[in-house]
């Protein structure tokens, strides 16, 4: 075959209906008009010679053909997006783009303020910060279409060989109550009094979720017991209904600084109750790393690291297949140390 059967612009939009569902809202996200798109289409199927999409139902269905074409188009689209990105860096950060992953909680109140420090030194950097599901953004990472992500759940275990991984901060959670509760008022309150509580929680597949009541648990307090009155979607949300008085929550500190500053909520400390969890850093060792990532985690991740695994990290390289939820700390948890940038992959 001499000419190849399809352009790259072809296969954008062949993303793009996939990931929207239908030609037109394809068509928005791409700012053209449908029939450039579904022409594009047409001359694709008619180039390959085989449908790619079912059209009789409303929503725009791929065929088997084009599963397997938007598969390979994704690697096609990576790897020239890891081409420019090369190119750009030629320049000696003088431009070019950082992508930093993220899940929800840390992308929302952590990542931002990190991304703030690396554009004072580097401004003629672009930075896009990509916060989805944990899921997602180790697909993502693995795909090369992040360049790194600190994420505090579970990597899928399809990814664990595939992916670096190192452990980089702690997350404490509070127990929180609007100020005016009658439990707000003693300075540490008892184990029993959990179970009085009206609880606001997120969804209980949520990692978070998880971590809580694995070291809820194994701080001996019966997390059946515990009265779940409400389940929320948003850490926001679960905020604002706990200052409203709708019950209490437990929620990561990094969330709450603003809140318990201006007297909104009020954080209860539990009598020899301690819950952390642990942040880990992940990048693929196999993809391009651009100079704005080595960068990033030479200069920028080190300022807010804050694991005590850290030493492990410096006299050993970091280790695949650590995709599970990191051990919770047990009660109390030791103390926390810093942890040094990222070491390159190798060669």
């Amino acid at each position: 075959m001499s000419d190849l059967p399809f352009t790259l612009d072809q296969l954008r939009i062949l993303r793009a209906i996939a990931a929207e569902g239908s030609f037109k809202r394809a068509a928005d996200s791409l700012y053209v008009s449908q029939p450039a798109v579904s022409l594009q289409i047409q001359n694709l199927e008619r180039q390959l010679d085989v449908p790619l999409f079912d059209r009789g139902g409303r929503r725009a269905q791929l065929t088997e053909a084009g599963h397997l074409l938007l598969n390979y188009g994704e690697k096609i689209l990576s790897l020239c997006g890891e081409t420019c990105r090369a190119l750009e860096d030629l320049q000696n950060l003088q431009g070019g783009t950082l992508i930093v992953g993220a899940s929800q909680t840390t992308g929302t109140y952590f990542l931002p303020r990190m991304i703030g420090l690396f554009r004072q030194r580097y401004p003629d950097v672009a930075v896009q910060l990509h916060v989805h599901s944990t899921r997602r953004t180790s697909w993502s990472v693995a795909n090369g279409q992040i360049d790194l992500a600190i994420i505090g759940g579970e990597v899928p275990v399809e990814l664990q060989d595939s992916l670096m991984m190192v452990p980089y901060a702690e997350d404490e959670l509070a127990l929180i109550l609007p100020p005016q509760h009658s439990l707000a008022q003693p300075a540490r309150i008892q184990r029993e009094d959990l179970y009085k509580l009206q609880f606001i929680a997120l969804d209980s597949q949520s990692t978070i979720r998880k971590v809580i009541d694995q070291v809820l648990t194994r701080c001996g307090i019966e997390t059946r017991r515990l009265r779940i009155e409400m389940e929320l979607n948003s850490i926001e949300a679960i905020k604002n209904a706990v200052q409203a008085g709708l019950g209490a929550a437990f929620v990561s500190v990094s969330a709450i600084e603003k809140e318990l500053d201006m007297g909104l909520l009020h954080r209860a400390p539990v009598d020899e109750v301690v819950i952390k969890r642990t942040l880990s850093v992940i990048y693929n060792p196999n993809r391009y790393r651009s100079k704005a990532a080595e960068a990033f985690s030479r200069e920028i991740l080190p300022e807010f690291a804050s694991h005590a695994d850290y030493l492990e990290t410096i006299t050993s390289p970091p280790r695949t297949g650590r995709g599970s939820i990191p051990p919770a700390e047990p009660c109390p948890p030791p103390h926390a140390a810093a942890v040094p940038a990222l070491p390159k992959p190798k060669a």
